[in-house]
C-alpha cells in the first residue's frame, strides 16, 4: 500500500503512536499516558525485558553479544580502517539500549546544550534542559541545584570499594587532573567515580523506571515483538504506522501524532522506509519519495574509542571471576542472597575527563577504567585474558567526523547500512594520540605501579606517534553513543525543528538521540531520557493548545 493511498477504516486507533520503547520512547509513552486523557500505543520490535541478565549490573557483559535482546548491527566496511567492519550493539527489548548498556549516568557538558541553542535550537540550552534532567532523576545523594529527587530514573553510587579505581583516581591527580566528586556537577573535568542508573543494585532502565508503573494504565497499550516498518502519510500528514507483528503485517492509526523513537539507527531507517529521506537513495531502493530530505540519515555523530590494556599484579579484576568457576558460583550466591559482590557493580567504576589541548574550553577526552582485559571482543564473544588485567577505554568526545545511516535494502526488517566518519580530520587523530600518551602517563604514576605488571595493548614497542596512529586505526571502534542522524535545526541540514516536528510533515515527530545536533560530551543514555521528557512535555502542550 503506497503512502499516497487512503487507508481503509481501522478500529485500531490511538491518539498517539510511539514507535520504539528505548531510552526516550519509553519516557514519551509513559508521560503521554500519565493523565489518562490520551490513548497511547507503544510499539517495540524486541521482547519484554525478562532476560535475567538485563537486570543484573554485571550482566551487560552477557547482553553485549546476545541476539535475543541485541540487534548486533555491524557497520559497512570502513575504508579508513582498511575495510574493517565495526560492531554496533543496540538494545532490542523494552528499554532499548538502556537495558543492555553500562548504566553510567552522564549528562555531558553544559556547553554542549548551549551550542545547540547557538545553532538555532531555541529551548535546548543548558538552562532550558536542566529542569528535564532533574524531573527525570531520583538522585540518591539528595536534591540540589543540579540534581533532582522523586523522578523515575534512579541514580546511585556503586556499592563496595575498588582499590584499582581508587589507585587510578589518585594517579590521575598526580598526573595533574583534579579529583571530581560529581561529573554531573559544576565541573566536568577531572577524575572520579561514576554513578549508575541502578536501584537496589539492579539495573534501572527506562523500561523499569517509566513503563513498569505505566503498564497497567488502561489508556496505554504496549506491544512487544512489533516492529514498525513504515509511517503512513496521507496529504502531508502522518496518519498511522504499519508494523510487523507475530500475526503478520498490521496497521494502527494515529488521531494526533506519530512519534518515532527508534534511536540513531532505527529512526532514520524508518523515515526512509516511509519515503522521507534523500530522494536519489530512496529511488535506488524502490521507495516512493514522499519528501526529499537529504538530512535524514546524514550527520551520524558518535564517540570514537580504543582500548589500552595492562596485566594486573593482583587477582582483583573481573578476569579472575570469569576464569574461575568457584569464584563465579560464589559471586552468584552473594548476589542472590544479598545483592552484593562483583555482580552488583558494572565493572566501570571510575573515569577521567580531560582536554587533549590546554587551549580547549572543555574536555574532549574521556577514559573509562574497566576492571577487565580481553583477548577478544567481537560481535560473537568477549574472551578475557587468562590472568588479571584492566583496561582504559579512551574515548574522543567531540570528533569532527560524521557518518551516515542508509537503507541496505527495501526490506524493512533488514538492518540499516551504517557508515562512520571516524578520524575525519587531523584533529580527530591527534586527540586520540594525545589521549594514549595521557593514559600511559596516568598508569605510570606511583599510585598505579603496585598493580601493573606490563602494558599488553598496544604494548611498549608502540612508541612513536606514527606507530600509535597505526594502532588507533587498527583497533578503533564506536563507543556506542550514536546521535544526530535526524538532527534538530532550522535549516536544510536538519530533519526536525526545535519542537521535534519533522519538517514538512504534519503529525510526525522524532524523539531520541538522533535529534541531537551534535553528540554530547559523555554517555548518551541520560540525555536521551531528558529528550523523552522534554518531547512529551511539548507534545502535551501542543495537544492542549
Amino acid at each position: 500500500m503506497s503512502n499516497g493511498k487512503r487507508l481503509p477504516d481501522s478500529p485500531d486507533s490511538f491518539d498517539f503512536i510511539v514507535a520504539g520503547a528505548g531510552s526516550a520512547g519509553a519516557v514519551v509513552a509513559a508521560r503521554l499516558s500519565e493523565d489518562g486523557r490520551h490513548r497511547v500505543l507503544l510499539l517495540e520490535a524486541g521482547p519484554p525485558d525478562r532476560n535475567p541478565w538485563i537486570h543484573i549490573p554485571l550482566g551487560f557483559s552477557r547482553t553485549y553479544v546476545d541476539p535475543r535482546v541485541n540487534w548486533k548491527f555491524e557497520s559497512q566496511p570502513q575504508p579508513q580502517f582498511d575495510g574493517r567492519r565495526i560492531y554496533v550493539p543496540r538494545g532490542k527489548t523494552l528499554g532499548g539500549t538502556s537495558s543492555i548498556n553500562g548504566m553510567v549516568y552522564m549528562r555531558g557538558n553544559p556547553r554542549d546544550y548551549d551550542d545547540w541553542r547557538q545553532r538555532g535550537c531555541v529551548g535546548w540550552d543548558w538552562e532550558s534542559v536542566l529542569p528535564y534532567f532533574r524531573k527525570a532523576q531520583h538522585q540518591e545523594r539528595g536534591a540540589s541545584e543540579l540534581h533532582g529527587t522523586g523522578g523515575p530514573l534512579n541514580v546511585a553510587d556503586q556499592p563496595g570499594h575498588s582499590v584499582l579505581a581508587e589507585a587510578m583516581i589518585a594517579a590521575a591527580e598526580a598526573a595533574g587532573l583534579p579529583r571530581n566528586p560529581d561529573f554531573n556537577g559544576p565541573r566536568q573535568e577531572g577524575a572520579g567515580y561514576y554513578q549508575t542508573t541502578t536501584r537496589g543494585r539492579r539495573r534501572w532502565s527506562s523500561a523499569r523506571a517509566y513503563l513498569k508503573s505505566a503498564a497497567g494504565r488502561p489508556n496505554l497499550e504496549i506491544r512487544t515483538l512489533c516492529q514498525a516498518t513504515r509511517v503512513l502519510i496521507e496529504a502531508g500528514r502522518a496518519i498511522g504506522v504499519e508494523y510487523q507483528s507475530p500475526r503478520g503485517r498490521e496497521v494502527a492509526r494515529a488521531r494526533r501524532e506519530v512519534i518515532v523513537s527508534g534511536g540513531a539507527y532505527g529512526s532514520p531507517q524508518l523515515l526512509q522506509l516511509s519515503g522521507l529521506g534523500p530522494a536519489e537513495h530512496l529511488r535506488e531502493m524502490g521507495i516512493e519519495v514522499v519528501r526529499d530530505m537529504p538530512a535524514v540519515g546524514a550527520n551520524l555523530h558518535d564517540h570514537f574509542c580504543t582500548y589500552l590494556m595492562w596485566r594486573c599484579s593482583r587477582k582483583i579484576t573481573l578476569n579472575d571471576l570469569e576464569n574461575s568457576w568457584p569464584r563465579k558460583i560464589l559471586a552468584a550466591l552473594r548476589y542472590g542472597v544479598n545483592r552484593s559482590g562483583p555482580m552488583a557493580v558494572n565493572g566501570i567504576r571510575a573515569g577521567v575527563f580531560a582536554r587533549s589541548d590546554s587551549r580547549l574550553e572543555r574536555p574532549d577526552l574521556q577514559m573509562n577504567l574497566m576492571e577487565w582485559s580481553t583477548l577478544e571482543r567481537s560481535a560473537e564473544k568477549v574472551v578475557p585474558h587468562p590472568f588479571p588485567g584492566f583496561t582504559l577505554g579512551l574515548v574522543h568526545l567531540s570528533p569532527d567526523g560524521r557518518g551516515t545511516v542508509r537503507l541496505a535494502s527495501p526490506d524493512p526488517l533488514a538492518p540499516p547500512a551504517i557508515t562512520f566518519g571516524f578520524l575525519g580530520s587531523a584533529y580527530d587523530m591527534q586527540a586520540m594520540v594525545t589521549g594514549v600518551a595521557l593514559a600511559r602517563r596516568i598508569v605510570g604514576q606511583a599510585a598505579m605501579r603496585p598493580y601493573v605488571v606490563e602494558e599488553l595493548v598496544p604494548g611498549p614497542a608502540t612508541e612513536q606517534e606514527t606507530e600509535v596512529a597505526g594502532f588507533i586505526r587498527r583497533t578503533g571502534v564506536s563507543n556506542h553513543h550514536p546521535s544526530s542522524s535526524c538532527a534538530m535545526g532550522t535549516g536544510s541540514n536538519s530533519v526536525v525543528d526545535p519542537r521535534l516536528r519533522v519538517h514538512g510533515i504534519g503529525g510526525l515527530r522524532v524523539a531520541d538521540a538522533s535529534i541531537m545536533p551534535s553528540v554530547v560530551a559523555g554517555n548518551t543514555n541520560a540525555p536521551s531520557i531528558m529528550i523523552g521528557e522534554k518531547a512529551a512535555a511539548m507534545i502535551l502542550e501542543d495537544a492542549a493548545g
